[in-house]
Formats: structure tokens, sequence, C-alpha cells
């Protein structure tokens, strides 16, 4: 009969990573949240409007705030469900990046305005690229790892999820940036930062550079890549389809849904063990 002990529930709870394995269905699902992220905020904030489509720029902006106090307490909800469990469940992971998503496009659209030109836009991103840095850098100094292998205590969480705010939030400004201050369009746009994405993945297949660097580039780069994609699907002029905010946003959300009740059920995402031990220590 095997000695071996069954450890306390604690030592269960440092050993299983809260977050997912990054695999395609990661990638997928991500680049689709943050395409949701773009249009479901563009949505929500007409239906909350006075005056619905032919809304003035301050009545948007009051519907924005509205939306975004609703938005935070759905994340508060979803988060507080997220630090509770014991391990990664795909609905409410996912829950969360969708509604973060969201939230990270309002913070950026409050401070841009709703003109038809944004304000603020060099001032946004430099002030979100500095908070990003900022939060990496405290959760490098504390932990000593950003490891995306490695989410098994609370404190490593929190600085999980606060990055993943901010990297929403600098991905909208920059795509921002780029897509209508330089005015090269919204395809023109995606089909820039998908270049950006495959340049930073060839970078990591065929040179040394350190995984999770290349992880959280190409993560801060899918934001604006998704919401390029939203803007060129739903809206009219500057390249965009005009399919509408509510057809993209419920059409995006379908396929998430889809794809997470596979997860959960299926369970191919999980990080094996060994690879949650061997990130423990620094990245």
């Amino acid at each position: 009969m095997s000695t071996q002990t069954i450890p306390p529930s604690s030592k269960i709870r440092r050993l299983l990573n809260k977050v997912p394995e990054v695999t395609i269905y990661f990638w997928v699902i991500k680049c689709l949240c943050t395409t949701i992220g773009e249009t479901m905020s563009d949505n929500l904030m007409g239906r909350f409007a006075v005056g619905g489509d032919n809304a003035t720029p301050g009545q948007l902006q009051v519907a924005l705030y509205k939306v975004a106090a609703i938005t935070v307490v759905v994340l508060v909800v979803l988060l507080a469900a997220q630090f509770r469990l014991k391990r990664y469940v795909p609905v409410v992971y996912w829950a969360n990046i969708v509604v973060i998503s969201v939230l990270g496009t309002q913070i950026t659209d409050m401070f841009e305005g709703q003109g038809d030109m944004p304000n603020h836009m060099w001032a946004i991103t430099i002030v979100s690229v500095t908070l990003l840095g900022a939060v990496f850098l405290a959760w490098w100094l504390v932990e000593r790892t950003l490891s995306m292998h490695s989410i098994r205590t609370t404190r490593r969480e929190m600085f999980y999820w606060l990055a993943i705010l901010t990297t929403f939030a600098t991905g909208t400004a920059v795509g921002d940036l780029i897509a209508e201050k330089f005015s090269l369009g919204y395809l023109t746009t995606l089909g820039l930062f998908s270049v950006v994405i495959a340049v930073i993945a060839m970078v990591w297949k065929s040179t040394p550079i350190n995984g999770v660097l290349a992880f959280w580039l190409a993560y801060i780069m899918t934001r604006p890549l998704g919401a390029s994609t939203g803007d060129w699907l739903s809206q009219q002029g500057n390249q965009g389809l005009n399919l509408g905010t509510t057809t993209t946003s419920y059409l995006f959300l379908g396929t998430i849904v889809a794809l997470v009740i596979y997860l959960q059920i299926r369970k191919p995402d999980i990080t094996p063990l060994e690879l949650v031990n061997a990130a423990s220590g620094p990245c």
C-alpha cells in the first residue's frame, strides 16, 4: 500500500493554475473577445443614449458613464466568482475576459470623447502604456515571475487580472491612435496588427526570446487587432462594412459561447501540473 499522503486543500490550491493553458483555443477566443469589447461597448452606449442613433456626442458620453458603471458592477461580481474558485473554470474565466474587454474600451472612450475625431489619443496611449509597464514591474518585483502558467496564489491572480485590464485599455488606445489619428482605416489597421503578431510569433519560434515576454507582447497586440476587426465589420466609412454593432456583437458572442462550452466539457486547455511547477520561479 502506498504511503503517499494527500496534501491539504491549501496545498492543492497552490498546485492549480487558475487560468487556461495557451493553446489555439486561447488565441481564437481572445481575439473574438477583443472584437466583442469594441462592438458591444458601442452598441450598449447607443442603446442607453438619449436620442438613440441621433444622439449628440454629449448624450453619448453621458450614456457611456452609465454603461461603464454597470459594467464595473458586473465585473466585480464575476471577479469575485473567479477568485473564489479553486481551479480554472472556462465559463467563469472567459466571462471575465469578455466584460474586461468591454470595460477596457469604455475606459479609453471616456477620455477620447465621442466626436468624429477622438481627443487626447497620444496622451491616453502614453498613460496606458506607462500604467501597463508599472503593473508588470510591480508584479515582477513582488513575484519574480510574470508567467501565465503559475497563477496559483491570490496575489498572483490579482496581478494577472490587473495586467489583463491594462492590456485591454492599452490595446484600445494604440489601435484608435493608428486607425483614426493616422487615418489608416480599419482594414489596413487590422492587416498591420496581424503582421505585427505574426512577426512576434516568428521571433518566438526562431530566436531565444523569452516565451513569457512574447506571450504578453502578442496579448497586447490582439486587442487592437480585435478592435479593428470589430470596427471594420460594424462601422460605416473608413473601410467599414457597416454590418452594425448588434449583428457583429451577437455573431461573435455566439461563437465565443460555443467554444467555451466545448472547453468546459472537453478541457483541452488545462495547464499540466509539471508545467505549473516548472513556472514557479523566475520567468
